[in-house]
């Protein structure tokens, strides 16, 4: 009776080895190009809310409004990161595994890439004919050596990079392959895509700007308090701003046909840093930046600043200098006059809250009172004109709600807490007063003008823009090079063969094959030009 052995029992992998298994799988799907398209597209869906809703890194103001308008939707949307998108952990998620998935693509195409770039040219197959492009020429009569020689001085004319190799028989093949450069401008566009994420990330995380309205003779400082608008970086602190002041001297303002042709503005600067202050002047135009310790200040607009002093109904004045908005390109402006103060009674110390008095203006830098028109035409202030209108009341500053400062609260006069003084608009020049019924006065002094300036501090902008360049540095070569390959082969007998292979798709294979192999060998004739020949010589008498 014969034994039978039992087989021995099967080996389980280990638990280090299938996690290992495990996370190669994983990576390779993670750093598949179509998972990368996948991501590319979530993380285009993942950026809708960011225009659905209210950013708070933009406009805290316009969250409040959201958050009082829909006073039950807006927490749950905030507990989701709608009103914080961009640092959400969810789109930050998508973003770090679509850097991670282009970086897993690319780093090893680029070294396959570079080793096809050092390895020698394919050799031709034994068998010839099966290539798309073939030929077979007669024996060269000036000798296989004579155009050996011809053959690369040609491949090596057009750029081909050769290889010449003998065979066991005795044939001499040149291998020629030409078109690297798409894979290149491959590489480089996808590579352009991760220097813009990066780019994109560093603006989110580590730049900040702040707008700012500045006067002729004003001064400001780069503080936050002083900013008109502003916006920081998740990893920029309030306190790691650089230091310096601004002043406007003088802004000129050019116009041509009613369209502005050129701003100059004359700032002087003052930076304090380790070194000690450091003062200077310069001339601040549109595209040429002042930069400061890395800060760029930009003149992005300008406008006009109507000067007025009130008179209240005690004697005591009050000059303002209000900045206005521009309505159109003649910079017809608007703007608001605001007296929270007005009306202070020297003798007992007393303020009426509901004695407040503000009014909302049109500033027209040149009024034509022949056309019967209140706006004008002209950019340029020739002769400037304030049309008023009055109100008396509360303003509705002490209620502690941010409101605008080129209009006066809309809410207060449909309230009924502020009146209307004047049943029609005035209309006032420069040294005209307009009088209100308690006696009160505006007197209309003059316009100044101010810059739109902005300073920016964007570390990712120059990666962004390298980011760019490679982009259409790549862009091109990849769609318009095609990779290929040619052979030309001298055989023991004598005959020449030729042939090439298309990488891509490309259809002018033939014809550039049939180019080279009538260079190479002057007496060959490609088919076409064959058949040319031979319905004109039949068609002579």
């Amino acid at each position: 009776m014969t034994a039978t052995l039992a087989p021995p029992p099967r080996s389980r992998p280990r638990p280090l080895k299938r996690l290992r298994a495990f996370g190669r799988r994983w990576w390779h799907q993670l750093t598949s190009m179509r998972t990368a398209l996948l991501l590319l597209l979530a993380l285009a869906l993942a950026a809708i809310p960011g225009s659905a809703f209210p950013q708070r890194a933009i406009s805290a103001v316009d969250v409040a409004d959201y958050y009082t308008e829909h006073p039950d939707l807006a927490p749950w949307l905030d507990r989701l990161w709608a009103f914080d998108v961009y640092t959400s952990p969810w789109f930050s998620a998508i973003y770090l595994l679509l850097m991670i998935s282009l970086v897993g693509c690319i780093v090893p195409r680029l070294g396959v890439h570079w080793k096809a770039l050092r390895a020698a040219v394919p050799d031709a197959p034994k068998r010839m004919s099966i290539l798309p492009y073939h030929r077979v020429l007669p024996a060269d009569p000036h000798g296989a050596i004579a155009g050996q020689s011809r053959a690369r001085a040609v491949l090596k004319q057009r750029r081909w990079r050769t290889a010449v190799r003998e065979g066991d028989d005795g044939a001499l093949t040149i291998a020629a392959e030409k078109g690297y450069l798409r894979e290149t401008g491959n590489l480089l566009f996808h590579t352009s895509v991760i220097f813009m994420l990066v780019g994109v990330a560093l603006g989110s995380l580590m730049s900040w700007y702040g707008n700012r309205i500045l006067s002729e003779d004003k001064s400001y400082c780069n503080n936050l308090q002083q900013y008109d608008e502003y916006g920081l970086g998740s990893w920029v602190e309030e306190t790691s701003l650089p230091r310096f002041c601004l002043t406007l001297n003088s802004f000129d303002a050019e116009f041509t046909g009613g369209g502005p042709t050129a701003y100059d503005a004359d700032v002087t600067y003052e930076t304090t840093g380790e070194d000690g202050t450091e003062t200077g002047d310069y001339a601040l135009e549109v595209n040429h930046p002042l930069n400061i310790d890395g800060t760029n200040v930009f003149l992005i607009g300008h406008g006009y600043t109507a000067v007025v002093t009130y008179t209240d109904r005690y004697g005591q004045t009050q000059t303002l200098h209000q900045e206005f908005l521009a309505m159109d390109p003649a910079m017809n402006s608007e703007g608001a006059f605001k007296f929270p103060d007005a009306n202070f009674n020297p003798d007992t110390g007393d303020v009426d809250p509901d004695a407040e008095v503000g009014f909302d203006a049109i500033l027209v830098p040149t009024y034509d009172d022949a056309t019967g028109m209140l706006l004008g035409t002209d950019p340029e202030p020739n002769n400037p004109v304030l049309a008023l209108t009055a109100y008396t009341g509360d303003l509705g500053l002490a209620d502690g709600r941010p409101e605008s400062v080129y209009a006066v609260n809309e809410d207060q006069i449909a309230s009924g807490e502020l009146v209307q003084v004047n049943d029609e608009v005035e209309v006032i020049g420069v040294g005209d007063a307009m009088t209100l019924p308690d006696g009160s006065s505006l007197t209309f002094d003059g316009v100044e003008q101010y810059a739109v300036l902005q300073v920016r501090h964007d570390p990712g902008g120059p990666v962004v823009l390298a980011g760019a360049i490679l982009l259409l540095g790549g862009l091109l070569p990849a769609l318009a090079v095609r990779r290929r390959r040619f052979w030309i082969r001298w055989n023991p007998d004598g005959t020449v063969e030729t042939g090439g292979l298309n990488r891509n798709d490309y259809d002018g294979l033939d014809e550039e094959c049939d180019e080279l192999t009538a260079a190479i060998a002057p007496a060959y004739r490609p088919p076409q030009q064959s058949e040319e020949s031979d319905d004109s010589i039949g068609s002579q008498p």
